[in-house]
């Protein structure tokens, strides 16, 4: 039986885990393989955030893992001030190595849960590549993503790569068979009860339209898709630059 929310690792079991794992979170050009479509993600996020921010000022990535989404961004604007935010150290070092080498902007690191350390508000641009599979109960995701909308700038830019579940159950249990054979043709099947059995311990997605409707509901103006593929999404949701309080 799958676990449920109140048996799901706790964030520092999630830590300890990314500590070990940071060679996984290095390769600019594939991504984490096993994401399906990395690398078509990590250009689609990169390329979108400065259509919709052609010169940001300063950008925040949420869970930045060893940098590879920033790195993206940099490529085509290496000007950015750039706050680097993980759970994990090892993580962080190697992040802020790789990130200071490609812009002339400011970096910071900053270790933590995104829903719980303090940050400063007026981001251009907002990064949270598999970040959001980590919120629990409705009122987890209602609070994490309320804060990274009150953290961004008027007309700022979150852009969002995540794993996402099926409403229906038959169409879940038909994509999740094809998620577990993409994964056994990468690394046998050791490698998919790797995987499944983390994602199974850690993560808690939600179906793509919901969390589309979420990001309505707590003030964003444009939400859009940007690649859906089996159990994996890309998009974006952009904030008004003439903002009204939420209740």
């Amino acid at each position: 039986m799958p676990r449920t929310l109140e048996q799901k690792s706790t964030t520092e079991q999630i830590r300890a885990r990314f500590d070990a794992d940071v060679e996984r979170f290095s390769n600019l050009e594939t991504g984490q393989s096993a994401t399906v479509d990395a690398p078509l993600v990590l250009e689609l996020l990169a390329q979108t955030a400065l259509a919709l921010q052609p010169a940001p000022k300063r950008l925040l990535d949420v869970g930045c893992g060893a940098g590879n989404n920033t790195l993206k961004i940099l490529q085509g604007y290496p000007h950015l001030a750039c706050d680097l935010l993980d759970l994990s150290a090892p993580m962080l070092e190697r992040a802020y190595q790789r990130v200071t080498a490609a812009t002339d902007g400011e970096v910071r690191i900053l270790q933590g849960d995104f829903r719980t350390v303090e940050l400063p508000p007026g981001y251009d641009l907002i990064v949270a590549a598999a970040v959001l599979h980590h919120l629990r109960d409705d009122a987890d995701w209602e609070r994490g993503l309320r804060k990274l909308y009150d953290l961004l700038a008027p007309g700022g830019a979150l852009l969002v790569s995540d794993l996402v579940r099926y409403a229906n159950p038959a169409v879940q249990a038909l994509m999740w068979e094809r998620y577990g054979q993409y994964l056994e043709a990468l690394g046998g099947p050791e490698y998919r009860a790797k995987v499944f059995d983390y994602i199974d311990r850690e993560d808690s997605p939600r179906p793509l339209s919901w969390q589309l409707e979420q990001l309505r509901r707590v003030g964003f103006d444009q939400v859009e898709v940007l690649h859906k593929n089996s159990v994996f999404a890309a998009f974006y949701a952009v904030k008004g630059r003439e903002t009204v309080p939420q209740r």
